[in-house]
């Protein structure tokens, strides 16, 4: 990956910290961005922390061209924004926890792509990669709007695919089950978590679909469920 440069939404979260970590890992330039991020989240001069909302049209902007004018280019962006909730049915599911689903799990990933997806063409060989849920295929009882936003996330992936098979770049969508990070060991506390996805190994499928292996691979939904297969 020497060379090319990354932009890691998220890069400080329980997964973007390994996923920012694995392309730093492979000699790649990487930009990582969340609302709080700071330079010194990671210790490598190939690194650089931007602050940023992307829940807007405007903040993706002003990201994505910030990244360009420093930079010269986009070769990579790898999405790993989301946030889950649950518990309650359809029926009683408040408005704000549609919206917080809807914002966190769907209009991040589309202003993000809206932004990035033109410098991403002009390499000629562009890679994005998003990480969804595996509730996007198998949604569940009480987890409606977040299966509904992952969804919709995938389509995004799939149409963003299409619109540009001809001109070599390739989005794709990885979905987890659940992972094994702190956050998820503090909800469930009972779990047996030798079944769950190790986010190292997302971080690796990351890198691999970013690089020149994975170039024949677009339009994918790849589900990566660990050992509760």
């Amino acid at each position: 990956m020497k060379g090319k440069v990354v932009l890691v939404t998220g890069a400080n979260g329980g997964l973007g910290t390994y996923v920012t970590q694995a392309f730093l890992d492979a000699g790649a330039t990487v930009v990582g961005t969340s609302r709080k991020i700071q330079q010194s989240d990671f210790n490598n001069p190939n690194f650089t922390a931007v602050p940023a909302e992307i829940s807007t049209r405007e903040g993706a902007k002003v990201l994505v061209d910030q990244v360009v004018a420093r930079f010269g280019k986009l070769d990579v962006l790898a999405h790993t924004v989301g946030g889950f909730a649950g518990g309650q049915s359809i029926a009683d599911t408040d408005d704000a926890t549609l919206q917080r689903m809807l914002e966190l799990n769907l209009n991040c990933v589309f202003h993000i792509l809206r932004a990035a997806v033109p410098p991403l063409r002009k390499t000629g060989n562009g890679r994005i990669i998003a990480i969804g849920s595996r509730a996007a295929l198998e949604p569940g009882a009480g987890v409606g709007a977040y299966s509904a936003s992952k969804a919709a996330m995938v389509s995004l992936l799939k149409t963003v695919a299409l619109e540009n098979k001809d001109k070599g770049l390739t989005a794709n969508a990885i979905l987890p089950g659940t992972m094994d990070t702190p956050a998820n060991r503090k909800a469930i506390p009972n779990a047996d978590v030798s079944k769950w996805v190790q986010p190292a190994t997302v971080a690796g499928l990351v890198v691999w679909l970013a690089g020149e292996s994975g170039k024949d691979v677009n339009g994918s939904v790849i589900p990566v469920y660990g050992r509760d297969a």
